[in-house]
């Protein structure tokens, strides 16, 4: 082994706790805001479908921005580093925050959510900073971690956020907005920079429009089909976020505490699986097939979900997802793997665009089914339609997943030859 790769093992070790708390603190404050959103906007509707619609806006108005801004955002961290992209984000995600708070029609949050869409790609940036800092083969488990930082951030976020959206509507909102500022002091004076420059790449506004970023993800090695399962699946987890609130309030009558103490559970789990069993899981099952049995869970578990009778039935699912929270990880790490080091941030940035996209959807999908069947009474089996839509998207992208690896050597025939 050289010298400089022993030289630099400490600055990657450091370099992934200062990622894992930045994202930890950013997770907490998109986390409050959770469980007391859809109630604010239903401050400004008189009836249960005129809050869907005007909720459908304001989620619209986020995607659309995220979609043009991301790859931009992930473009100009690949030429100027993560970190100056990573405050940029913070200080759009506390201005939104304390807008919001102080909104006095709907119309202002749409134009708040459209400013913090376009500044917002702190997940791209922070999944292009643990490319930066790892090994391929280092990646899968990295990325999990990055996971449980995102799941710590689901426990503490929505659970506060219930809590004080239980006192006033408002004040989650405030304590957001503090958290993100207290992120830019962090990621200002304690953030290290991962891109060395060397591995630096000028900006080019042709390829950092989404429809160019989402071209060269295609094209990536070994990526091909598997852009449809990150949008089908990309999906129905954005349609389940932003079905999730309405869709409990309308079937079982859960207020912000009750959906802020059923988010904590999804962190939970998400930290237990990512954090702790995935390195388990990788090494029995390997990423690819990880990525399959993860989709298969997510299929039954979004199925069960929508027909769900009672409320703690929605705990039960959640701690037997297992394998659902794994998939995610497993297939981040497989994209990464097939961009070059100089293009971690556009690949990251292009990810994040093709999610967008999919943001741009979901509400309309999503709260369009909910608006639906908004009216129909409590405990209806037929208020669970975003949640057999989103079954029958995982369904889609788990047979796109199948067939991409088959087609590769990759994962069908073990699979088979287990069952």
């Amino acid at each position: 082994m050289s010298d400089s790769a022993v030289q630099q093992r400490p600055a990657k070790a450091a370099g992934m706790g200062f990622i894992m708390v930045a994202v930890l603190i950013d997770m907490i404050s998109i986390g409050l805001i959770i469980p007391v959103l859809p109630p604010l906007v239903g401050l400004f509707a008189s009836t249960p479908s005129e809050h869907t619609l005007a909720y459908l806006a304001v989620t619209f108005a986020f995607g659309i921005a995220n979609f043009f801004g991301s790859p931009i955002l992930g473009a100009l961290s690949d030429r100027y580093g993560r970190r100056p992209v990573m405050l940029i984000g913070f200080s759009g995600l506390a201005l939104s925050f304390f807008v919001t708070a102080m909104a006095t029609a709907l119309w202002m949050l749409v134009v708040v959510r459209l400013f913090s869409g376009a500044m917002q790609a702190n997940a791209a940036v922070a999944n292009a900073y643990v490319a930066d800092i790892s090994a391929p083969e280092e990646r899968a488990k990295r990325f999990g971690m990055l996971g449980a930082a995102f799941g710590m951030g689901f426990i503490l976020g929505p659970v506060m956020g219930g809590l004080l959206g239980d006192i006033d509507l408002h004040l989650p909102f405030y304590v957001a907005g503090c958290l993100a500022l207290l992120n830019w002091v962090y990621g200002y004076f304690v953030l290290p920079e991962s891109l060395a420059p060397e591995h630096r790449r000028a900006f080019e506004w042709k390829s950092a429009n989404p429809v160019s970023a989402l071209k060269k993800l295609s094209g990536l090695k070994g990526v091909g089909a598997l852009v449809f399962v990150i949008a089908l699946s990309g999906l129905a987890q954005l349609v389940l976020h932003t079905s999730w609130v309405l869709y409990t309030s309308f079937k079982f009558g859960w207020g912000p505490k009750e959906n802020g103490m059923s988010l904590f559970a999804v962190g939970v789990m998400a930290v237990l699986v990512q954090g702790f069993l995935l390195p388990h899981l990788l090494k029995a099952f390997g990423a690819k097939r990880l990525v399959v049995l993860g989709l298969a869970s997510s299929v039954v578990t979004n199925f069960v979900w929508g027909a769900a009778t009672a409320g703690w039935m929605m705990y039960a699912v959640i701690v037997l997802n297992v394998l659902g929270f794994a998939a995610t990880a497993s297939m981040q790490s497989l994209i990464s793997n097939a961009a070059d080091v100089r293009n971690q941030g556009q690949t990251m940035g292009a990810v994040a665009s093709l999610n967008s996209v999919m943001a741009v959807l979901a509400p309309v999908l999503g709260s369009g089914l909910i608006y639906f069947v908004s009216e129909l009474p409590q405990g209806d089996w037929r208020i669970g339609a975003p949640f057999y839509f989103c079954a029958l998207l995982q369904a889609l992208s788990l047979f796109f997943a199948w067939r991409h690896f088959a087609r590769s050597g990759g994962t069908a025939a073990p699979l088979a030859q287990a069952s």
